[in-house]
């Protein structure tokens, strides 16, 4: 299970920017396809599931991105040292907001996380859970028409 997580973590830098960049083909796409007027009404569970993968995608990128940027095999001061920090070392993580830092013995660190990896992640995130739950409401509106067309006497 630990290697599969692994894999993942490590190639979701690489495959994360594909499926933003398909899945944003497919919404401008549907967007330009929409018929003039209908930009009011709210968007198919169609089209929120393909937002909703588009921003997943791009948090779990920038997640793996930013825990990937302080992954080191050997040690750590070797790490610290190819970063330009000079002096002893100890690393310290943190998973949510992503941080590595290389710190002295001095108190002083240095982070090695990118900065915009943190904002991507809690802006996909966000856009993640937003269009799920329009989604969901959006379908059950979309039935509840479907059935009165279908039995007009309710």
């Amino acid at each position: 299970m630990t290697s599969v997580l692994f894999l993942a973590l490590t190639m979701a830098p690489f495959i994360a920017p594909c499926v933003v960049v398909i899945t944003a083909a497919v919404l401008a796409r549907r967007g330009y396809a929409r018929p003039p007027g209908t930009w009011r009404r709210l968007p198919s569970p169609g089209t929120c599931v393909l937002i909703a993968v588009m921003s997943g995608a791009a948090a779990f990128g920038a997640y793996a991105w930013g825990v990937m940027s302080g992954f080191y095999v050997l040690d750590p001061d070797q790490l610290c040292a190819a970063r330009g920090a000079q002096g002893d070392h100890i690393v310290t993580r943190e998973s949510l907001p992503v941080s590595v830092q290389c710190v002295t013995p001095d108190g002083v660190g240095t982070e090695l996380v990118p900065d915009w990896v943190n904002p991507v992640i809690f802006t996909g995130l966000t856009l993640f859970a937003l269009s799920l739950v329009i989604a969901a409401i959006s379908g059950v509106r979309g039935r509840a028409a479907h059935s009165v067309r279908m039995n007009p006497s309710k």
